[in-house]
């Protein structure tokens, strides 16, 4: 468990003074170009199989194995890190994610689609845990805890960069140079991102601690409060996965195809205005209640959406479930802060962000399983309630 408590007065906890404190921006700038391949290589995959003329399935169901791997090797992963260190982790990490990117062209996926798909197995559970690693690092960076809260909040909002600027970049590489160099530009953003975090020396320096007792085999997981918390986020997760399916089908039937980009930016673009928000202000409770206020705020959000509106409207209303997003996550990390045992934080994180990527994918499942509008739009409200459901029904743990 990481020490939130300051000695001393309190310090401008202002984002400009959270940025300006000594390696935040360099760390806070490496771990978001360096998940750029999170991403862009779903998108890549996508346009590697079409550029074969490969059938779309194949080519979907790349895209799906390489996030679902993704997810799960992030608790693996973090777990080693605490074990081992940062550097001795990332590094190679990167390098056999790095290795799989650039021999994935080679396979011929759609000639070779088993062998493809080992590849993008292999790439998938390789990512290195940038995310988590930053969130074990706050901490250390940043000792008074409202500049921690300041740091989570922007780190939070930010995050949604990457699944705004990665799909437009590998896009834009594929368009101009084709779908392998649209690979090889995923593979170099991979490898400059855990550069500039490897090289800081936070990160350098970030030891793990000393067990004086051996860890069950569970990790954090044998925290009742932290079982509840990811449960929850999966649910969380599942709303963000349908997210896409639901903005597909509404475009289709509006014959507005712009509407499947810009609805899930838009959600991106609110999460990012709610996270600064909310990281503007100390705000009072303690984050278990927060989670269920912002909670309830997610899933709220969702009702407008169900009757099938205008695409105008439609992106306006995708915004308001975004406003709650950050804030929600926000506190969760605050929550697994205080909650995971004293040198797992890493792991803990690394379990948060694998529950949301696990209900990603079944989201995006579930959604896709009807075209009935009402229920495609059901999918996330059901995910989102899912999640309130379980973190007011069990929000004693969260506080324990």
């Amino acid at each position: 468990m990481s020490t939130t408590t300051a000695c001393g007065p309190a310090q401008d906890s202002g984002y400009r003074a959270v940025l300006g404190s000594p390696h935040v921006a360099r760390l806070l700038g490496g771990t978001l170009i360096g998940r750029l391949p999170t991403g862009m290589a779903p998108i890549a995959i996508l346009l590697l199989v079409r550029a074969e003329h490969g059938p779309l399935a194949l080519a979907g169901a790349l895209g799906a194995l390489y996030g679902l791997a993704s997810a799960l090797g992030q608790p693996l992963l973090g777990r080693l890190v605490d074990r081992h260190g940062q550097t001795q982790v990332l590094v190679p990490a990167t390098i056999a994610a790095s290795t799989a990117f650039l021999l994935l062209p080679c396979t011929g996926p759609a000639r070779h689609p088993v062998l493809a798909a080992l590849t993008v197995l292999a790439a998938g559970l390789a990512t290195p845990p940038l995310e988590a690693g930053l969130r074990a690092l706050w901490p250390h960076l940043l000792p008074d805890a409202g500049r921690q809260r300041t740091a989570l909040s922007l780190d939070s909002s930010t995050q949604g960069l990457v699944f705004i600027a990665g799909p437009l970049l590998a896009t834009g590489f594929a368009a101009g140079a084709g779908a392998t160099t649209a690979l090889v530009a995923t593979t170099a953003l991979g490898l400059l991102g855990t550069g500039l975090v490897v090289t800081a020396r936070p990160s350098r320096a970030w030891t793990p601690n000393e067990f004086t007792e051996a860890v069950h085999w569970t990790g954090p997981l044998r925290v009742p409060g932290l079982r509840v918390l990811f449960a929850a986020l999966i649910g969380t997760g599942v709303a963000l996965g349908a997210v896409n399916v639901l903005a597909l089908s509404a475009a289709e039937r509006h014959h507005a195809g712009w509407l499947a980009g810009v609805m899930p930016a838009a959600l991106s673009i609110g999460s990012m205005l709610g996270g600064l928000a909310y990281g503007r202000h100390a705000w009072p409770g303690a984050p278990a209640k927060h989670l269920v206020a912002a909670s309830i705020g997610f899933a709220a959000g969702w009702l407008p959406l169900l009757p099938d509106p205008a695409p105008a409207v439609a992106v306006l209303g995708a915004v308001l479930p975004g406003t709650f997003l950050a804030p929600l996550l926000t506190a969760a990390f605050l929550t697994v802060d205080r909650l995971a045992p004293e040198g797992e934080a890493t792991e803990a994180f690394a379990w948060l962000i694998a529950c949301i990527g696990v209900g990603q994918a079944a989201g995006t499942a579930l959604a896709s399983l009807t075209t009935a509008p009402l229920l495609v739009a059901a999918v996330p409200l059901a995910g989102a309630a899912f999640a309130l459901w379980l973190l007011h029904r069990f929000n004693d743990r969260l506080s324990a």
